[in-house]
Formats: structure tokens, sequence, C-alpha cells
């Protein structure tokens, strides 16, 4: 038997692959698109056989390294991720005899963490940013990079890097969008997060009509959408290619989380997150005219994220019973909501800013609330280590002024304003969290010192 696109039989899971010959749906937005001339389609990726458009890359990635000859039979995957490329590597893994160990941060939903574990992956959980970031000391990519290149048999295909990435698009996305608009694609949206999708489906689109529209889209600073990267992130990915935009917009986080509800409810469309975010992307750059025809790609579908909701969505979470509901208390749904909202100017302090308060004479005081060992082997000079689960008991450590200068660090920036909350419930005036943590900072190019090696 051969696989029959016509006929929906295939030999293996293998053969689900999209291709132009077997594309991912187009499906018209009628609803939530306010246009009365320019026609909006959505188009849907979770219908690849994983779940998820990184199906495609995560397929073209291993066909390549087994090409090349960098994978052959007996290899180990290992790859960062903050999650469908994950999944794709190992679904694929299985089906072809390659086992997966994946670094990814502890803040990426839990959901997607544990069907990764359930798909066989061998997953490591991180204090690192939502999406990898390239070059943080602790990170994902660092620990990833380090495993393939000091364990032998392990093999890091680096989605982030690539060029297997952007190909996979040029040959799939691209023609599946040309052919099922009958070329008469004008615009193509799509959110930026490796990069892979619009800069490959991008090149492709403008070989046959150089006037096509490219629109990226991306998440504010601090965002919570898996998969995509802020500005400042998207500077670390090697398949950024800005040049080929001809816009590209920032959409925060309530707005994405606002359309993807309103997807689900007033188009029966089952989009995640990053789907509204890139809808809301398009929807603000493209012009009401006639002849438009947009194109947004939805990258996965809304299963993955029901603890997300649960945070943006209280209102529709279930009881205060974890045993009837599973979800999050009320207390739980209070205590994250006001830890969001520390995300503002007066309680969360940038990098720079630090930078040069730290040269002054009435200089921060900065607390460290990573582990002794991550403190150890890099940290921020003039910096005090009190471990986050230990500051209960280490009070007496603190300035006696409450209304002293304090700057509570972590790896990302996501756990020291939890820490900043518990110090102001102490009655501590001016406590600030430092945004995106030790990594923003080395990633800044500032100094830091280790027990070993001094300042570096």
């Amino acid at each position: 038997m051969m696989n029959d696109h016509t006929l929906r039989v295939y030999d293996s899971i293998i053969g689900l692959l999209s291709s132009e010959e077997n594309p991912t749906p187009l499906v018209r937005l009628n609803k939530v698109v306010p246009f009365e001339h320019a026609r909006v389609y959505a188009k849907l990726e979770w219908y690849n056989p994983f779940g998820a458009i990184k199906d495609r890359i995560a397929d073209h990635m291993v066909r390549d390294a087994e090409e090349r000859g960098v994978l052959v039979e007996g290899n180990r995957l290992v790859e960062a991720t903050s999650g469908n490329t994950g999944l794709a590597l190992a679904m694929i893994g299985n089906a072809k005899g390659y086992a997966l160990q994946t670094t990814l941060s502890a803040a990426i939903p839990l959901e997607k963490r544990t069907v990764l574990r359930f798909f066989g992956s061998d997953v490591i959980e991180l204090d690192d940013s939502l999406c990898p970031a390239p070059g943080a000391p602790e990170g994902a990519i660092a620990l990833a990079a380090d495993v393939a290149k000091t364990q032998p048999g392990f093999v890091m295909l680096n989605q982030y890097e690539n060029e297997a990435n952007v190909g996979a698009h040029y040959r799939t996305t691209g023609p599946e969008i040309w052919r099922q608009t009958r070329g008469k694609v004008t615009h193509l949206v799509a959110g930026l997060g490796t990069c892979g999708t619009i800069t490959g489906t991008g090149m492709f689109l403008r070989e046959k009509n150089p006037s096509s529209k490219l629109i990226g889209v991306y998440p504010e600073e601090g965002h919570d959408i898996p998969g995509v990267r802020s500005r400042s992130q998207l500077q670390q990915t090697k398949l950024y290619r800005p040049e080929l935009c001809d816009d590209e917009v920032e959409v925060i986080n309530r707005e994405a989380f606002d359309m993807c509800l309103r997807l689900n409810r007033e188009e029966s469309i089952i989009a995640g997150p990053s789907s509204g975010m890139a809808l809301v992307g398009a929807l603000r750059a493209i012009a009401d005219e006639p002849g438009t025809l947009v194109v947004v790609v939805f990258p996965d579908n809304v299963f993955k994220y029901a603890s997300s909701f649960q945070r943006h969505f209280p209102h529709i979470c279930p009881p205060d019973k974890k045993d009837e509901g599973g979800g999050p208390t009320k207390k739980e749904q209070f205590l994250g909501a006001m830890i969001e909202n520390l995300k503002n100017r007066y309680d969360t302090i940038r990098v720079k800013d630090l930078h040069s308060q730290l040269q002054e004479p009435d200089r921060p005081v900065v607390i460290d609330i990573r582990s002794p060992d991550m403190y150890g082997e890099m940290r921020i000079a003039g910096s005090v280590n009190i471990p986050e689960e230990d500051l209960p008991n280490r009070m007496g450590e603190l300035p006696d002024d409450r209304d002293a200068s304090i700057v509570m660090l972590c790896g990302i920036g996501k756990f020291s304003k939890s820490a900043v909350l518990y110090l102001k419930s102490m009655g501590y005036r001016n406590v600030r969290s430092m945004k995106g943590g030790l990594n923003e900072w080395v990633r800044k190019g500032h100094p830091t010192e280790s027990n070993s090696a001094g300042t570096v």
C-alpha cells in the first residue's frame, strides 16, 4: 500500500505530514474580522499529525541530518524547546527509533511538559525564559548544546539556527498557501518565534509574487505565550531576517488571549493564544481594501493551554475545590493575578537602570533567590544569595529600614516576582524585580563573578 491523500490512507503516521498535495486547511474568518472588502483566512496547523506547525520542521531537520550523516541509527536527540518542537521530535523519534531529551523552561504550560513525558521524552526543566534564549548561561539551549558536545551519541538539531527549519516552510507551507489561494494571496501574517515560518514561507511567496506582503507579529516583553519571542528575544535567533518583513507588530498578552477566546466562541475555531496574537497583529496592520487576501498562520490548538487560561480567565475556571475541577483554587488564582500585576514600572527595574544604580554610593541591595549552586557559578558582584524557599527564615539578613531599595533577582525574572510580593507583605515598600533576570543581565554584556573564575 502507498500513501493516498485522496483516500486518506497511509503506510505510517509520517505519511500524514503536510505537503502541497496534503495541505493543512485554510478557513475563512467571518465573525471576528471587521473588514468589508479584505478576506482573511486562518491556516490551521494543528491538522499536522502531531498537532502543531512544528511537525513540519521536526521532520525536515531529522531528514536533513540523516541525509548529511549527522544523525544515524543509535543516536539520541537533544533539543531545547518551548513545547511543540519537542512534541514533534518525540513522535518522529518514536517512529524512527531516536530517543529524545528535551530541555525547557518550568514556565511552559503543565500540559505540554506532561505530554512530552507521555510521548517518551526525557524532560529537563529549568529556570529559563518561556522561549529558550540562546546565550543564557543556565538556559535550555546552553544545556542542550553541552549535552550534545559532551555526551557521546547525542545530536542537537538546534531549531534556532538550523536552515532546515526555513527549508521546511519553503518546501511545504509556502507552496500549500500559493496553491490553496490560486496565487491570489496578498499578505502572509505569522507570529515570530524561531522565525522559520515567516522566513521560509515568505521567501517562497516572494519568488512567486515579489509584491507579497509579509507581516511578523511578536508579543510584549514578559509575555505568557510559548513559542513566540518579544522584540529583544528576536535578536537571539539566527533565522530572524527583519529585512524580509514589510511590517512588524507588537501585541500584548491581554489582546492575544482575548482574541483566542473570541476565535473559539465566535468562529468555533479551536485556536491557541499564539493564533490570537497573530490575528490581532494582522487586523492592526492590514487595510480593508478590495483584492486583499490575507493568510494568518495559526500554529496550534487550544488544548495545550488550559493552565494558562486559568490565569487569564479566572471567571471560567473550576470552583474552589481541587478534587472537583483539578484547577487552581480561587486563592491560587488571586495570588497568580497579584504576581501578574507586578509587571509594571513601579515594581520592576530594567537591567540598564539597575546597572546604573549599582554604580552609585547609595546602591540598592540585590537579593539573588536562585539556588546556592547557581549563585556560585555566576552572579552579580555584591549581590546576596537568599534562596526563595529560605526567605521566611532569613528575614534578619535584610535591611532593617523598610524603605531601603531592594532588587530581587532570579534567572529569568519570573520567580523573583513572587519574592517581591512576599517582601511587600513584610512591609518593604521599595522592593522590585529585575526584568529578564540574570539571563538578561548577561545578554546585555554586564560583568558577573563566580566562585571559581572571578569576574567575567
